[in-house]
């Protein structure tokens, strides 16, 4: 936790806001260009005349690479500097963004995404880290849940946009879009890294004596950075694993247009906004231990909400509870992996962010077996089921934490 001097600075600590808004556009444009094949993937199948789960592999690619490249990023973004590691990779993304929209088969798109996964995957671990090192623990969590608001926007922006650009101009022309998002992105990042020295520092103090081998053996060796990684793999398994069918879900019972699909998909990102806004009160009325629980038992909610829903306007609160569920516990799980092994932040988070989405891939991977066969209601019902205790326990282990800190253990 913090000792009294760490308070204290906190007390007089001035929040970064311009270097963490950029890095938050940043966020926004990774996070749209993950999740825009959510709402794809129905017409991305159409158009290769395949199934959705053959379709899905398109998620699993970027899945792959995205979560893989994660496990070597975060001492090459210790001694690069953060900052100016995120810009050069919103600008490599920039040209592979453009190559998904111009695959011509399945395979190609597969290729382009994977590709694109190991040069986005460094934006948002990286950019968590650099908040890490300019702000106080004790102001962490409310200023990383402002943070997120740029990636709950991509995700919605992404989602919806999936939805209602794939309607009115091609999935193709989505990826175009996405790619001057990530030009935008690119330019402000410079700008700052031009404009502001703290930007340009190459690492945080405590990081610059350490190894390749040493990171990762600090990060690893800890016991509650096992708990933290471990919960957050689970956890991505199980969301992500049901929520990529949603929209193949609402397409095969309620027969929606792909506009109705990706704005009631993007609904996730609405209960992702409705925790930023309110995330100072949360932390402040339940604490992190509440907080974790409320999250998952929210996510079954709103899982058991799509399995029932006798209509389709049912699905958008089931969505909505899904988002804010997740942040709710993702939040706690981002929190406390930004100070799980400090002394290699940068390293800490990138494992942190691999286990997200290799959680996400076999998740996705997994939920393709069975959405073809069995269709996506048993997957919504497995994860309704297994969320709740999965909270449970990391609460558990973040009480007992405190109890060990407070006693000096």
């Amino acid at each position: 936790m913090s000792s009294p001097s760490q308070t204290v600075a906190a007390s007089s600590y001035k929040t970064p806001t311009r270097s963490i808004l950029l890095l938050a556009v940043a966020g926004f444009a990774s996070q749209a260009q993950v999740r825009v094949t959510d709402s794809l993937l129905p017409q991305i199948a159409s158009d290769f005349h395949t199934t959705v789960g053959s379709a899905a592999a398109v998620v699993t690619a970027y899945a792959v690479a995205h979560g893989s490249v994660q496990l070597v990023i975060g001492p090459v973004g210790d001694k690069l500097g953060k900052y100016r590691t995120v810009a050069m990779m919103c600008a490599v993304a920039i040209v592979l963004v453009t190559l998904c929209g111009l695959a011509t088969s399945l395979h190609q798109l597969m290729l382009a995404r994977f590709a694109t996964g190991l040069a986005g995957g460094w934006i948002i671990p990286i950019s968590m880290a650099y908040v890490g090192d300019v702000t106080p623990y004790e102001r962490r969590q409310p200023i990383l849940g402002r943070y997120l608001t740029g990636q709950i926007l991509g995700q919605l922006s992404g989602q919806a946009a999936g939805g209602i650009l794939g309607d009115l101009l091609g999935w193709r022309n989505v990826f175009f879009v996405l790619a001057g998002v990530f030009a935008l992105a690119t330019a402000g990042l410079i700008f700052e890294l031009i404009t502001n020295p703290v930007t340009r520092e190459p690492s945080h103090p405590n990081e610059t004596t350490r190894g390749f081998v040493a990171d990762y053996a600090a990060v690893l060796t800890g016991a509650f950075a096992r708990v933290v990684i471990i919960v957050s793999f689970a956890e991505n398994v199980l969301v992500w694993g049901a929520f990529a069918y949603i929209g193949a879900f609402l397409r095969q019972r309620f027969g929606l247009s792909f506009t109705l699909i990706g704005l009631t998909v993007g609904c996730f990102g609405i209960g992702g906004l409705i925790y930023a806004g309110l995330v100072k009160q949360f932390v402040r009325h339940l604490g992190q231990v509440r907080l974790a629980i409320t999250g998952g038992f929210m996510l079954a909610f709103g899982y058991l909400a799509l399995c029932i829903a006798p209509v389709w306007w049912v699905a958008p609160i089931g969505t909505i509870a899904i988002g804010l569920g997740f942040y709710m516990l993702h939040n706690t799980l981002q929190t406390n992996a930004t100070q799980m092994t400090p002394q290699a932040r940068g390293t800490a988070v990138a494992i942190f962010s691999s286990a997200i989405f290799l959680g996400q891939t076999i998740g996705v991977a997994g939920g393709s077996l069975l959405i073809d066969r069995f269709g996506a209601v048993p997957l919504f019902l497995i994860s309704a089921c297994a969320l709740p205790p999965l909270a449970i326990s990391f609460a558990r282990e973040l009480k007992w934490r405190a109890v060990r800190h407070q006693r000096g253990i």
